[in-house]
């Protein structure tokens, strides 16, 4: 499965608000967008990516996290043929779906379950690594159809997905590791030669797409075809590796892959 192209232009928006680094919060607007692949398995109209949700959507009803918004927003588009039938797409989740509920919190850590649970409900599977503000409760692996990959890998739609969760850091803090453990992780599940490799982490593609020396060293070693991240934001989201490979960075974005007709 290789990207063939992405566009620039946001096809939908959804307002939330996040935490302002001031303090309070702002308004953000979070972009969704379209890419089409040379081919996608039978039985499988589309792949839907996103991550770093850390915001919450408020209306009269209340405040919910911007993942629920988004799984909700996808069904409607959907019934309004803007977007492949849910039940035929599959999911990606990068990592970092939590918001404190006034979203005017930075770096919030919490349980993220629901937003897994919507998105198992409304689609085909989804598969996600754990970033470094997400907790479970319960585990996403009770929900049908949703796995949480860590140094391991799954084949769903003929897809071969593998990934590794959390980020480099500190392994006495929650979701980190080592460098020397994360990049042998990395390398282990790229030994399967998968065709999608799921990180939270990003591996640093230049100046304008910060992220991992190092693990962009092990990337570009054996670079999968698509290779799925997040944790901090490419105003560029469309990184590429050698042989064609590609990179999406999917941090505050929404994007929908769709096979070439």
């Amino acid at each position: 499965m290789r990207l063939l192209s992405l566009e620039e232009r946001p096809f939908h928006r959804i307002r939330f608000l996040n935490a302002a680094k001031r303090g309070g919060t702002e308004t953000g607007h979070l972009p969704f967008l379209l890419g089409q692949v040379d081919a996608l398995p039978d039985g499988l109209d589309a792949l839907l990516l996103t991550g770093d949700l850390q915001g919450v959507v408020q209306d009269w009803t209340g405040s919910r996290l911007l993942g629920l918004e988004v799984a909700a927003a996808c069904v409607s588009l959907a019934e309004r043929g803007s977007l492949p039938d849910p039940r035929r797409t599959g999911v990606l989740l990068a990592g970092d779906l939590y918001a404190a509920p006034g979203g005017d919190v930075r770096g919030a850590s919490g349980n993220v379950t629901p937003v897994w649970a919507a998105f198992a409900e409304a689609f085909a599977w989804v598969v996600g690594v754990q970033g470094n503000h997400d907790t479970f409760d319960p585990h996403p692996d009770t929900l049908e159809s949703a796995h949480l990959l860590d140094v391991d890998g799954v084949t769903l739609s003929g897809l071969h997905i593998v990934g590794v969760g959390g980020v480099i850091g500190d392994p006495a803090r929650p979701a980190r590791r080592t460098e020397a453990d994360y990049l042998a992780g990395v390398a282990l599940t790229l030994e399967h030669r998968p065709d999608v490799l799921l990180l939270h982490q990003a591996p640093a593609l230049g100046t304008a797409q910060r992220g991992d020396e190092a693990l962009s060293r092990v990337l570009r070693a054996s670079p999968p075809p698509l290779t799925v991240c997040g944790h901090v934001h490419w105003d560029q989201p469309l990184g590429n590796l050698p042989g064609g490979a590609s990179v999406l960075n999917v941090d505050k974005r929404v994007i929908v892959l769709t096979p070439c007709q």
